[in-house]
C-alpha cells in the first residue's frame, strides 16, 4: 500500500510501498479516505528537536483521520465492515491510575498514532476497537478528518464555563480558529483573537471573532473600551506556544482569570510570575482530549449547529502532499487535507 513515511533522519517525508498492516482480534482495519495534516507533522517534517528525541525510523506518520472500516478482528463487537469511523490516536494503558479513574488522556504510558507506531498517513490503518469512533452520517468524512485537533480545541475551550464571558485566545492556527467558534457557539461575550498573521485572522473574524488583532499593530488594551470590557479577560486560551503572547495574555488577564495553556511554549520562557500570584490567576495545562467525553461533545456540537467548515482552506490528492506540506509550512492556511 502506499504511505508517508519518515525513513532517513533528516528533512522532508517520503511516498513509499509498505506492507498493508496486520490486525488482532481486538483491532479493526481501517482503509483511510481523508486525512489532514497536523502541526505535529509538519515538526517530524522538519526533523526538529522534538521530532529528533521521539521518534524511532522508518515511521509511517499521521494521526488525523476519517476511513471505512474494511475488516475487523473476530473479538469486535460494536463496528462492522462499512462504517464510516475516525478515532482516538492515542493509545492507553487502561490500568494505570489515571486510566482506572477516568483520566486516560493522562495515562503515563501513552502510545501515539503516527509517532511512536505506524500512523494514518497509509492506504490502511489498524487501530483497537475501543480507540475508534463512529462519524454521524450528519458529518461530512473531511471535517471528520481533523477531529484530532477539533477535540482540541473543544477540550480547551470547555476546560471553563464560557457563558457570558470575555475570551482572549492567543493564536489563531486551526485549533485556535476552532476554539474561536465554539466559544461564541457556547454564549461568549466577546471573543478577541491575537496573532500575527493577516490570513489567519480574516479566517478568525469569518469563524466568529468579535475582534482580531495583530499584536504589531494595535495594542490589546486598545479593544477595551470598543468592546466595554472593564478590567481584562475572564478567560484565556493559549493556543500559540509563543512566550510574547502568553505574557500579553497574563498581562490582560482579569483577577482571578482562567487560562487554559495548550500551544507548547519553549522551555526557556519566562513569565510575569507577580501577575500570576497577585491576579490570583488559574493556569491549566491541557493534553489531548478527554477520553471520550471531548469526543461526544464535538459530535453533539456539530449536530447541533456549530460549523467549523471555514477552517478548512486547502485540500490536496495524496499524490500532492509535497504541495500540501509546502502551504502549510506558509503559514497562509487553515487545515489541510489529503485526499486519499
Amino acid at each position: 500500500m502506499k504511505a508517508l513515511v519518515k525513513h532517513t533522519p533528516k528533512k522532508g517525508i517520503w511516498m513509499e510501498n509498505v506492507d498493508i498492516p496486520k490486525y488482532g482480534v481486538n483491532d479493526v482495519r481501517i482503509k483511510i479516505t481523508h486525512t489532514a495534516i497536523c502541526g505535529t507533522d509538519m515538526h517530524i517534517y522538519d526533523w526538529d528537536e522534538w521530532a529528533q528525541e521521539n521518534l524511532s525510523l522508518p515511521l509511517t506518520i499521521g494521526h488525523e483521520f476519517c476511513g471505512v472500516i474494511d475488516e475487523i478482528g473476530s473479538a469486535v463487537t460494536r463496528y462492522k465492515v462499512g462504517d464510516r469511523v475516525s478515532g482516538e490516536g492515542h493509545l492507553t494503558c487502561r490500568y494505570c491510575r489515571n486510566c482506572r479513574a477516568g483520566k486516560q488522556h493522562l495515562c503515563h504510558k501513552t502510545v501515539g498514532v503516527g509517532i511512536h507506531r505506524n500512523g494514518a498517513f497509509a492506504e490502511y490503518l489498524v487501530i483497537p476497537e475501543s480507540n475508534v469512533w463512529p462519524i454521524h452520517k450528519d458529518i461530512p468524512s473531511e471535517i471528520a478528518s481533523f477531529f484530532d485537533p477539533f477535540g482540541n480545541a473543544v477540550h480547551t475551550a470547555l476546560s471553563y464555563r464560557l457563558t457570558g464571558e470575555d475570551i482572549l485566545i492567543s493564536g489563531a492556527g486551526p485549533i485556535g480558529l476552532m476554539a474561536t467558534a465554539i466559544c461564541r457557539f457556547s454564549g461568549s461575550r466577546n471573543v478577541v483573537v491575537t496573532d500575527v498573521n493577516e490570513y489567519r485572522l480574516d479566517l478568525a473574524r469569518k469563524l466568529g471573532a468579535t475582534k482580531a488583532v495583530n499584536p504589531t499593530r494595535e495594542d490589546l488594551k486598545s479593544v477595551f473600551e470598543e468592546l466595554d470590557i472593564n478590567n481584562g479577560f475572564d478567560i484565556g486560551l493559549e493556543m500559540s506556544g509563543n512566550p510574547n503572547a502568553f505574557n500579553q495574555m497574563i498581562d490582560n488577564m482579569y483577577n482571578g482569570g482562567n487560562i487554559a495553556l495548550l500551544g507548547i511554549l519553549p522551555n526557556s520562557t519566562k513569565i510575569k510570575w507577580d501577575d500570576v500570584i497577585f491576579k490570583g490567576l488559574n493556569i491549566k495545562g491541557i493534553y489531548g482530549r478527554e477520553m471520550f467525553d471531548t469526543w461526544y461533545k464535538m459530535t453533539q456540537m456539530l449536530r447541533s449547529g456549530l460549523s467549523i467548515s471555514e477552517v478548512l482552506t486547502h485540500r490536496y490528492n495524496i499524490d500532492d502532499f509535497d504541495k500540501a506540506f509546502k502551504i502549510l509550512k506558509s503559514g497562509n492556511c487553515g487545515k489541510v487535507i489529503l485526499e486519499w
